[in-house]
């Protein structure tokens, strides 16, 4: 940590002139934004955008997760300092990612809220920059996915998830976190076959095709093995990458609205997520965190570090002169 601008950065999330960089502020004082980034809509040479979509009108169970970007955003402070560990490089020193803030949305008018949503990544994509999103509920990665798939076409997914969310419904017009997956196969935005769930640990017999990397063969076979299933159903597609935080075991992430004993530990999440250094990532999101349950904080800490490995794996192979 730099204690020299320790003492006089503040509020970087404004004041910042230059996009890129660590930023040293105290992590308990200024203004929050994801990783002390600039809050910015001028996307002009903006690698990356992470924004937030405060949604939770879609659960099932536990809601809360409205308040889940503000959260993760507070977390992230504490990451701000220093480049991803392990990495071997500085995303935020080699690209330009901005905090793009939260999508606006009429609470009580739920049937606009997928368009809304939808025209808000398809505008930071036209820009020409990819999107990490902050949620909100699993729902939210539908909108997105329809975004994505209208710009690069239907779109491999690595869903790290306890849940399939493949339920059948076709229903279109219902906004539902469980049926997300289906409803995206059904119509056509994503690939089954280029599709693996990982962490899946409840009861589905349908899964439309796609490949189930379940939480009992991540313990038994091991990391290794798990990223080497991934990148087989993978290949080199372009792909989007879909967090939901119960993935986590709740021992890790006790604030999410469908908690489901026996999921992967943090350590197995990170290093599943650098064992994918190299795949063509177009963008994320990480869902479902829940801070009325998160007494201790350790949920949203879990999100930003998910977030940042994200951002990582974005850039990995942007880097000049990368390979992938």
């Amino acid at each position: 940590m730099a204690l020299e601008d320790a003492k006089h950065q503040i509020d970087m999330a404004f004041t910042r002139e230059d996009p890129r960089g660590l930023a040293f502020e105290n992590a308990f004082g200024g203004a929050t934004s994801f990783l002390r980034r600039r809050y910015s809509k001028d996307l002009t040479g903006v690698d990356l955008a992470v924004t937030g979509v405060p949604f939770d009108q879609g659960v099932t169970n536990r809601p809360g997760t409205r308040f889940g970007p503000r959260a993760i955003r507070e977390a992230s402070t504490l990451q701000a300092f220093d480049a991803p560990y392990g990495w071997g490089y500085d995303p935020l020193n080699e690209m330009t990612v901005v905090d793009y803030g939260d999508l606006a949305f009429d609470y009580a008018h739920t049937p606009s809220f997928p368009g809304k949503l939808y025209a808000h990544i398809a505008g930071i994509l036209a820009a020409g920059a990819g999107t990490i999103t902050l949620g909100g509920d699993h729902f939210i990665t539908l909108p997105i996915l329809h975004a994505y798939a209208e710009k690069f076409g239907p779109v491999a997914l690595i869903q790290f998830d306890a849940h399939s969310d493949t339920w059948a419904d076709d229903d279109m017009s219902r906004i539902d976190h469980g049926t997300f997956l289906y409803k995206a196969i059904k119509t056509g935005i994503v690939d089954p076959a280029a599709t693996v769930s990982v962490g899946i640990r409840t009861d589905n017999p349908d899964t439309l095709g796609v490949t189930i990397v379940d939480a009992p063969f991540v313990h038994q076979q091991g990391v290794d093995a798990t990223v080497a299933r991934i990148r087989q159903v993978i290949g080199d597609r372009p792909c989007y990458i879909t967090f939901d935080i119960d993935c986590l075991d709740p021992a890790f992430a006790p604030g999410t609205g469908t908690p489901v004993w026996g999921g992967l530990a943090s350590w197995q999440a990170a290093a599943i997520l650098r064992g994918l250094a190299g795949i063509n990532l177009l963008g994320g999101d990480v869902v479902e965190v829940s801070p009325p349950y998160d007494t201790t904080g350790a949920t949203a800490i879990a999100g930003a570090h998910v977030a940042m490995e994200l951002i990582a794996l974005y850039g990995w192979t942007r880097r000049e002169g990368a390979s992938a």
